[in-house]
């Protein structure tokens, strides 16, 4: 056992059993009081301390429940020293209708809000925002049933024998639900967190038993500060300590869908919530031999909270949007990108081109400026790369592939789209391109590949690993824009890519138009490309020019 652990339980311990010396040595009087409540005050200060460090080295849910449990503690502890200030300091009962009384009820809505919750599961972004209204609304609607059952009896119409009835009824139906949601989360857990959750329900089943006890001792008069009622009450607050101290070990459970799924109950209780508030009104408005103070009282808190929950209700509705909008962008992105490498995929060019295709037509029309006016099309395959799936398997084939697309992109321009072709091809859609400029950008990608070898596994081996490419503009003939569509055009780059391959790999070949077909220019430094294009090369026949024609769809 850690010393801190021995530390909280040994003051547990402790001041628990100076409230027992006291109850048995001391009478009744004011020393007695001062013994009982300082014991009271340290303890509940102790426990505040306790459940606050376990939310240090915590996260997401699992926080905001320590949060909770600590904060409900200092609002014990609160409610302590107002019961301190009467016995020790005015001597003076504790009024009946005590204002105070509210602030024993909060730290049980507190421990329910924990519990709802669900603090054992790690949370998704999704779960978190929509819980926490559903949250706020049951919050809001425990609130209301206590204004409405128990603070009209104590402010409006002061009424002692209803007001002890009500917050009794009100208190115990706190219990029952907090024990409900217990079983709960005992059924569904296991392990660590099923031992604290039962142990947690019998805490409470023991501070609650203590609390009835002691509660109707004072309501018949016969308890004062210091009797024997309570020390089985503080007994209960050391059995809290032990609860902090097992807890600090608790860590989160990742959550399913199957588990999100069973906490639907939790949406439904909000909707019998909201709908629970309308029958009230009826209620508050129809009971007999109800005042009128009263009855304007319940209508009028029964009004604001309608609106209040409107506002929430409106609140989750547009969160479900934002995130069914969010849940189509994403079904809308994976379905549009190559889950290995991250980049696009086919679906996605075959979805955007026709937009940049009519673009560039519009461009050559209107005689815009011819450095920003042209598609280029670059088909890019990764040499030899059937021999890295042989030797390294496809673990490293798809290191080497995720690396590509990485070095592919860092060589083209951001307003460039790079698709995942298939296989280990990839092609550069470059826009708003020049096509006397087109070998500058295939040079940039050589070089990526060449700078320095690919890292192939785990253990940092490398390898060597080039890429050929082919590319062609689009449109194929500036003087008709619409003689040859993209796919012919993309068809003459995946051409020139095999001339590529043929001639050696780990070089880039263009096609362009010539007098009689089609001419292949082989690309080896930027500064040549314009004698380049004069250059004697390889000529498709012109049958092979007709046929792309007439396979293509024209724009």
């Amino acid at each position: 056992m850690r010393k801190t652990t021995k530390f909280w339980i040994a003051t547990a311990l402790v001041l628990t059993f100076i409230q027992f010396a006291a109850t048995a040595i001391l009478p009744r009087g004011v020393t007695l009081s001062a013994f009982s409540d300082s014991a009271a005050v340290l303890l509940l200060l102790a426990l505040v301390v306790a459940f606050a460090r376990n939310a240090i080295p915590t996260r997401g849910r699992l926080r905001v429940f320590w949060i909770m449990q600590a904060v409900g503690w200092s609002v014990s502890l609160v409610n302590q020293l107002w019961w301190m200030r009467y016995d020790v300091f005015l001597q003076k009962q504790v009024p009946m209708l005590f204002a105070g009384d509210v602030l024993l009820f909060i730290p049980g809505l507190l421990m329910l809000s924990g519990f709802l919750i669900c603090p054992h599961l790690e949370q998704s972004r999704r779960s978190a925002r929509l819980g926490a209204v559903d949250f706020l609304l049951l919050v809001l609607w425990w609130v209301f049933f206590y204004a409405y059952l128990v603070s009209c009896w104590q402010y409006v119409s002061p009424n002692e024998a209803l007001y002890n009835r009500n917050y009794d009824n009100l208190y115990f139906g706190e219990v029952v639900i907090i024990l409900s949601v217990l079983t709960q989360l005992i059924r569904k857990t296991s392990g660590a967190w099923r031992r604290f959750y039962l142990l947690y329900a019998v805490a409470i089943s023991f501070s609650y038993l203590w609390f009835a006890i002691e509660n109707r001792a004072i309501e018949k008069y016969t308890y004062f500060v210091g009797s024997w009622y309570d020390v089985p009450y503080l007994a209960s607050y050391a059995f809290f300590m032990v609860l902090a101290v097992a807890g600090g070990s608790l860590r989160l459970d990742r959550e399913t869908a199957e588990k999100e799924h069973d906490r639907s109950w939790l949406t439904a209780l909000t909707l019998i919530a909201v709908l629970s508030l309308p029958v009230m009104v009826v209620v508050a408005i129809l009971e007999p031999g109800m005042s009128v103070e009263i009855m304007h009282f319940r209508v009028l808190v029964t009004a604001i909270v309608m609106f209040a929950m409107a506002g929430l209700v409106f609140l989750k509705q547009q969160l479900l949007q934002l995130e069914l909008r969010h849940s189509n962008l994403v079904l809308q992105w994976s379905s549009t990108t190559d889950p290995l490498t991250g980049i696009r995929n086919r679906r996605f060019f075959t979805s955007n081109i026709q937009r940049d295709v009519a673009q560039s037509i519009r461009a050559h029309i209107e005689g815009a400026d011819p450095s920003r006016r042209d598609l280029i099309f670059y088909v890019i395959d990764l040499d030899n790369f059937k021999k890295v799936n042989d030797l390294y398997g496809h673990d490293g084939g798809d290191r080497v592939l995720i690396e590509a697309a990485r070095r592919i992109s860092s060589a083209i321009r951001s307003s460039d789209l790079l698709i995942r072709w298939g296989g280990e091809e990839f092609l550069v859609v470059s826009r708003n391109a020049d096509r006397s400029q087109a070998a500058t950008l295939a040079n940039r990608v050589l070089d990526a590949f060449r700078a320095k070898p690919f890292v192939i596994d785990a253990s940092e081996q490398t390898k060597e690993q080039t890429c050929s490419i082919g590319w062609a503009a689009f449109p194929w003939f500036e003087d008709d824009v619409r003689a040859i569509g993209y796919e012919g055009v993309i068809k003459f780059a995946d051409r020139a890519l095999y001339r590529a391959k043929k001639a050696g790999k780990n070089q880039a070949i263009g096609m362009i138009p010539s007098g009689e077909g089609a001419s292949a220019v082989p690309t080896h430094e930027p500064s040549h490309s314009d004698a380049l294009l004069e250059s004697d090369s390889a000529t498709l026949a012109a049958d092979e020019i007709l046929e792309f024609s007439n396979s293509s769809s024209r724009i």
